[in-house]
């Protein structure tokens, strides 16, 4: 009778997984709601590369798979794992974009080329565009 206690108690229950997972959620909805804007690109970056080594070891585990539904399971895992990985560097390339300076639009709708002789200033005293008279 003992026994059974004691190898019942023994290791992580479902409950006590279960625990732990709803603990980690709310823990991590917390943190990534107080991460300021400027800060969402790195952290994006960081998580492509945890989320790259999940994938490696969800192909490791399938790898190890023997049966029916441990393959199917693993194979699932692999997908997800796999569009969680491009689904980040999807959104970590839109978000960088975000960023990058547009061409301005030439005389005629072209783009005006990068360079010193298309660049633009503002006309007035010391700018080079104007007389220098008010």
């Amino acid at each position: 009778m003992i026994d059974s206690v004691v190898s019942a108690t023994a290791g992580p229950g479902i409950l006590g997984l279960v625990t732990v997972f709803v603990l980690a959620a709310f823990v991590g909805y917390e943190v990534v709601s107080k991460v300021p804007s400027i800060l969402h690109t790195p952290l994006m970056s960081g998580s492509n590369a945890i989320h790259g080594i999940i994938l490696v070891g969800t192909m490791l585990v399938l790898g190890e798979a023997h049966g029916a539904a441990q393959l199917t399971l693993g194979f699932i895992a692999v997908v997800l794992a796999t569009l969680n990985v491009v689904g980040g560097f999807v959104v970590t390339d839109r978000m960088l974009e975000m960023f990058k300076t547009r061409p301005t639009p030439g005389p005629r709708g072209e783009e005006a080329k990068a360079g010193p002789e298309t660049t633009t200033r503002a006309a007035g005293p010391g700018a080079g565009g104007g007389t220098g008279k008010s």
